[in-house]
């Protein structure tokens, strides 16, 4: 008897040793953000949370819940975290929650207000500010960590409504001004790896046909609305796009390669060929952002 209880003892510790070395050898990934990344408004809000860990208690799963079950089925140890309050820009999360995101991290993607400004749409200079002294401050937790910027998506409340700050441009052009506000942050600091062009993704997805670049008229057969309810935040197919981008870009994957069978479209909605369609269109961005992705398997298939 005494034998058995030495053998279970073992056994156990055994197992718990395996998960803290698993623990020590997986990469720390922290998004910092606000509904844009939680998935405001969509399904995704609170999907899988309990495979990330929310920093503010919120039980949030969104894009890193995505992003997270990405690299489980392409075989990659990420520990996912978030810090993500509504509304906010970068300067809210340094002002209240310094000494939460104050860890040394191996990534960090993070991003502003979906204007730039709240108060002065399409102004950066408060983004930019705020990039710089965050990734300031992450650096010194982490020399080697790899911090990204998200460059966010056109609204299509702020395109097509009249009091909309972006009203009389083409859906194209918001995206393509964040993006530019983004990529002044990005050069205001040497600690800044680079910018996830979400937004264009969302533009090259809607240019392309696979989703409809209007809601208010109407979504066209066999074409996906990016937005939600709100036509502001993203729906599903726009947050799994953007989840997309961001595994290609930390990872050096290809998202196609997760193919039409990965696991989180279908918990989240999408069909098989709506899957495949977004991957592609992932892919195609990141190839045009110059970033080479490696193919892989999707254990989950195997």
């Amino acid at each position: 008897m005494r034998g058995s209880t030495t053998i279970i003892a073992m056994m156990l510790a055994m197992t718990g040793l395996a998960e803290d070395s698993a623990k020590m050898g997986a990469r720390q990934a922290l998004f910092i953000g606000n509904s844009f990344t939680y998935g405001g408004g969509s399904g995704v809000h609170y999907y899988r949370t309990d495979t990330v860990t929310d920093l503010n208690g919120g039980g949030k799963g969104g894009v890193p819940a995505l992003f997270k079950a990405f690299t489980i089925q392409a075989g990659q140890n990420f520990d996912v975290s978030h810090e993500l309050i509504g509304g906010s820009g970068i300067e809210t999360h340094l002002e209240k929650k310094s000494d939460v995101v104050a860890r040394p991290w191996d990534f960090v993607v993070m991003h502003g207000y979906s204007t730039l400004d709240k108060a002065n749409p399409g102004d950066p200079t408060t983004l930019i500010a705020a990039a710089k002294k965050m990734a300031k401050l992450l650096h010194q937790q982490n020399s080697d960590v790899e911090i990204w910027l998200e460059a966010t998506w056109s609204r299509a409340d702020q395109t097509y409504l009249e009091n909309g700050n972006w009203y009389g441009e083409d859906i194209f052009q918001m995206a393509k001004d964040v993006r530019r506000g983004y990529d002044q942050a990005a050069a205001s600091s040497r600690h800044i790896r680079g910018v996830i062009s979400v937004g264009e993704a969302w533009n090259r997805a809607m240019a392309s046909g696979v989703a409809d670049s209007n809601p208010y008229d109407g979504i066209s057969y066999g074409q996906m609305d990016l937005w939600t309810h709100d036509h502001y935040h993203g729906g599903t197919a726009g947050y799994y796009l953007s989840a997309l981008m961001v595994f290609g870009e930390l990872t050096g994957l290809d998202p196609r390669s997760l193919g039409p069978r990965e696991r989180s479209a279908s918990e989240i909605g999408l069909s098989r060929d709506q899957a495949a369609a977004l991957q592609a269109v992932a892919f195609d961005e990141l190839t045009a952002q110059g970033t080479a992705v490696a193919a892989f398997e999707n254990v989950s298939s195997r």
